[in-house]
């Protein structure tokens, strides 16, 4: 995550002299890109990576992603953007090497982020395809839940390990993508974006078996210690149940389109030159 980061301070200082070899370059006939605004959205996928998933497998535990949003432009090559999103993942470990566990969870959630854009490219060089990078950070509300006798049972209520955790965790966002003009005010692309939670419990596991006597209820013990359902078996206390070390991350791999509104000064200039109506 740490050279994410770097790559995207570095990309910025390097956008910021560019910027102002474009000012030069487009002097007398330079249009401020302050205020331009645009509607984006995205559809897609999205892929888990925590404790439940030992590594790509058959069962990928992909479900959909989908974002509603807005871009604000500040600079020739930055812009403020805001989305919220939906998306649903899952992972069951008797695909995994930790079989004998016999986990599983699904979650769909909700999120909200906010972050900057930095286009390769500056705005008033009207680039057909853009790269860019992005950064930002947000909220997500996690459901886990997993089956049971044919009913899907919220699982954080019940802390399976015995830890109240918070499920509303902060998101930080780091992706790239690239976008691609179609029409006057269109663009569309592609992004791939990685969201690393501040949280090791999107899955609902994380640390260790707890003992079971303080569970609340049977049906926390159930969801706490499956291996007994395949004929494993029963976990002790203290046993690993996660791995506490790596918080969970999902991915986003999204099409995207754009519509530009523009600034209240184009919508003006627009106006005085439409031909007349006979």
């Amino acid at each position: 995550m740490r050279k994410y980061i770097l790559l995207l301070f570095l990309l910025s200082g390097v956008l910021h002299l560019a910027s102002g070899q474009d000012r030069s370059k487009y002097r007398g006939r330079y249009m401020p890109p302050l205020g331009v605004f645009s509607l984006t959205g995205g559809v897609g996928v999205a892929y888990y990576m925590g404790d439940l998933q030992s590594g790509l497998s058959e069962h990928l535990g992909l479900g959909p992603s989908v974002s509603v949003g807005a871009l604000y432009r500040l600079t020739e090559h930055f812009s403020a953007r805001g989305e919220v999103r939906f998306y649903g993942v899952s992972a069951d470990q008797k695909n995994s090497a930790n079989n004998q566990q016999n986990l599983s969870f699904r979650t769909r959630n909700p999120d909200l982020n906010v972050g900057i854009q930095a286009d390769l490219f500056a705005y008033n060089r009207h680039e057909t395809f853009n790269p860019y990078l992005l950064g930002g950070v947000g909220v997500t509300y996690m459901t886990p839940k997993a089956e049971l006798d044919g009913n899907w049972i919220s699982l954080a209520p019940l802390q399976t390990e015995g830890v109240k955790y918070n499920r509303l965790p902060l998101v930080f966002m780091l992706g790239a993508g690239f976008s691609k003009q179609i029409a006057e005010r269109w663009s569309v692309g592609m992004e791939l974006v990685n969201n690393f939670v501040n949280s090791d419990y999107l899955d609902d596991v994380s640390t260790v078996y707890p003992d079971f006597n303080t569970l609340s209820s049977d049906l926390a013990r159930r969801l706490s210690d499956r291996s007994s359902e395949i004929g494993g078996i029963p976990q002790q206390p203290g046993w690993h149940r996660g791995r506490p070390a790596r918080k969970d991350i999902y991915l986003f791999l999204q099409v995207r389109v754009n519509y530009l509104i523009g600034t209240r000064k184009e919508a003006h200039e627009r106006k005085s030159v439409r031909c007349p109506r006979f």
